[in-house]
């Protein structure tokens, strides 16, 4: 029996060209029977479409903080006690720095703050972004609350340059998670 499960994981989905592997990971969990919930920022259906989601998942896919769909409480809390993880593929710097700073301005910003359990982030964006200071800071201030990260590759961007800031593939962040949920005993 695979360790996923029946395992219970949120994925936030961000804004950038990298939400198309958000797609990738989230039919490889639930292939290996996780049950997915996913987020969506208003950016990141700019990119993919919450159809996709709803199809991988047969779940609602969620994006709004005060029309709940699930959970009469509101998304945040109703979502946020359910899962054992949260993973957001891609994070942007805007992610980020929302995160880092306790903003709550979107759902998803809002859920990470109601969850209690393991966080982990893959961020994407332009490496020029990636090597800033103030995102170097919130990376920082977001490891030190014990934020786990699937740290970024080195190779071509959608922006035409080559450098870090590239979403771990799919794969990786696989195995971050299943660090991250080790088997259930029994």
């Amino acid at each position: 029996m695979d360790a996923l499960a029946g395992r219970e994981i949120l994925l936030g989905v961000t804004g950038g060209v990298a939400a198309y592997k958000a797609a990738d990971l989230c039919s490889r969990l639930v292939q290996a029977g996780a049950q997915v919930s996913v987020v969506m920022t208003a950016s990141s259906r700019k990119f993919i479409g919450a159809t996709t989601f709803e199809a991988l998942t047969n779940r609602p896919v969620h994006w709004q903080r005060f029309q709940p769909k699930e959970h009469r409480l509101g998304e945040h809390i109703g979502l946020a006690r359910r899962a054992e993880l949260l993973v957001v593929a891609p994070a942007t710097a805007a992610t980020l720095a929302r995160f880092s700073c306790g903003m709550s301005d979107d759902l998803l910003s809002t859920l990470y703050l109601a969850f209690t359990g393991p966080v982990l982030l893959a961020p994407a964006m332009n490496c020029e972004m990636w090597a800033k200071r103030a995102v170097q800071r919130n990376v920082s201030l977001l490891r030190e609350d014990g934020v786990h990260f699937a740290e970024p590759g080195i190779g071509w961007l959608s922006c035409g340059m080559q450098g870090a800031g590239r979403m771990a593939e799919p794969s990786e962040i696989w195995s971050r998670i299943q660090e991250l949920l080790p088997p259930r005993n029994g």
